[in-house]
């Protein structure tokens, strides 16, 4: 029984040694967002381009990671005696001693603050990046579609006049 307790204890460290890197994680892809939603407004368009390789590579680790806590809480579950689904951070703060369960507290208070920020900055990046697509489509269109025949353009006086049936576009890639 002894030795079961101890096993148990040292997939906890194991545990909760994955969740502090879950944080620093978190952290990470916090500035990570600030800093792609700067480029993107500042169009720096070679500094994005190291950003987005660097994440990029950060992926195949950030995979390991994930099938690393995904294994630990699997052995967790088997060494408990539970579902793998069950072992959640408030479970495991009913279940364990004092000093343990001080440990998961203070994991838990920094992790739920910290994946609503993530959340927030994740949909302000989607909301920026979605709102410049629509802005390029439009711009897109209306440079394209000044050889239409039959539109109208305004000058600075407020003018219409009648666009000829061919537009010449310079584009320069």
């Amino acid at each position: 029984m002894k030795a079961t307790a101890i096993a148990i204890e040292n997939k906890i460290d194991q545990f909760l040694a994955i969740l502090h890197k879950d944080i620093e994680r978190i952290q990470k892809s916090l500035s990570q967002l600030n800093e792609l939603r700067s480029l993107v407004i500042k169009r720096n368009d070679a500094a994005l381009g190291k950003l987005l390789e660097s994440i990029q590579a950060e992926s195949d680790s950030y995979r390991t990671h994930e099938l690393k806590r995904h294994e630990i809480r699997k052995e967790l579950s088997d060494a408990l005696g539970c579902n793998h689904e069950q072992v959640t951070l408030s479970m495991l703060e009913a279940a364990l001693p004092d000093e343990k369960k001080a440990q998961i507290t203070r994991i838990k208070a920094k992790l739920g603050p910290l994946v609503k920020e993530l959340k927030r900055e994740h949909l302000s990046t989607v909301l920026l990046l979605s709102e410049c697509a629509r802005f390029n489509n439009l711009l897109l269109r209306s440079i394209l579609d000044l050889g239409k025949t039959g539109t109208l353009t305004y000058n600075s006086s407020g003018t219409t006049r009648q666009q000829a049936d061919m537009a010449f576009l310079n584009l320069q890639l």
